[in-house]
């Protein structure tokens, strides 16, 4: 059995003391694809780099990620759009509206998410969405245009949201979040189909209970597919089995 983390973000600063042998951990412990989306135009060597390093097992995104976007973004758009060309990215993303931390460049971020969902159609790439505290406003987006599909990221929505998604041909990224004990996902889980949903970690963030408040890894997603099969009384072979065929038709 082999696990398919659809995103982590493996370039970050958290894996400089040991990166290669986070990612070797990974591999030992069967998870032999991981996608990465990226954060802004500052991350993108950093991200090639390892792809280039790992090139079997580190599948890169190309994106500005929502909370990137301040008074510089068309700049930033500019130069990350120069790149799609140039390389093998498997998704465009991690990009959307995020309204958790700071309002100040709301009007900005649905520019910039408008702008990304162009690539995606002109490339013929899915989208990974990121959607803190901001469903409604993005999903309004996201539904003008047929001809897009992707991941709405870290999934914490209701059950009605999630059938949204799916309605839109979108997958539903589950990770950590799951595992909480409060955070109520596996009510949603548990009427999902499991057909319309893949597994992430988010790493270097929100990682699975038992290492909740530690840093993430790809290696932990193994506690999310455990989880998952427990709240449908499903195999765990099955979760893994359909959740890593959603994630290849998606990315590769």
């Amino acid at each position: 059995m082999y696990f398919i983390d659809t995103h982590a973000h493996l370039f970050l600063d958290e894996f400089d003391d040991d990166r290669d042998i986070i990612i070797n951990e990974c591999i030992n412990d069967g998870v032999n694809k991981i996608v990465n989306p990226n954060v802004d135009i500052h991350t993108v060597n950093g991200l090639l780099s390892l792809k280039n390093k790992y090139p079997d097992i580190i599948f890169p995104a190309i994106g500005l990620h929502p909370t990137s976007v301040k008074g510089d973004f068309k700049n930033q758009l500019t130069k990350l759009y120069d790149l799609i060309d140039k390389y093998n990215f498997v998704a465009i993303g991690e990009i959307g509206i995020d309204l958790y931390w700071d309002k100040t460049h709301f009007e900005e971020q649905k520019i910039a998410f408008e702008t990304q969902i162009q690539w995606a159609r002109e490339f013929e790439l899915p989208l990974i969405i990121h959607t803190r505290n901001s469903f409604d406003v993005t999903f309004s987006i996201v539904s003008k245009y047929s001809d897009i599909s992707g991941v709405f990221h870290a999934f914490t929505g209701n059950y009605e949201q999630a059938m949204k998604v799916i309605e839109r041909n979108f997958y539903i990224g589950i990770g950590g979040i799951v595992t909480f004990k409060n955070s109520g996902l596996d009510k949603v889980i548990e009427k999902v189909p499991i057909e319309n949903i893949v597994l992430e970690t988010d790493s270097p963030y929100l990682a699975p209970v038992p290492f909740r408040g530690k840093r993430n890894q790809p290696s932990y997603i193994r506690y999310v597919a455990d989880h998952i099969s427990k709240i449908k009384n499903i195999s765990v072979e099955k979760v893994v089995e359909t959740t890593n065929s959603n994630a290849l038709s998606l990315f590769f």
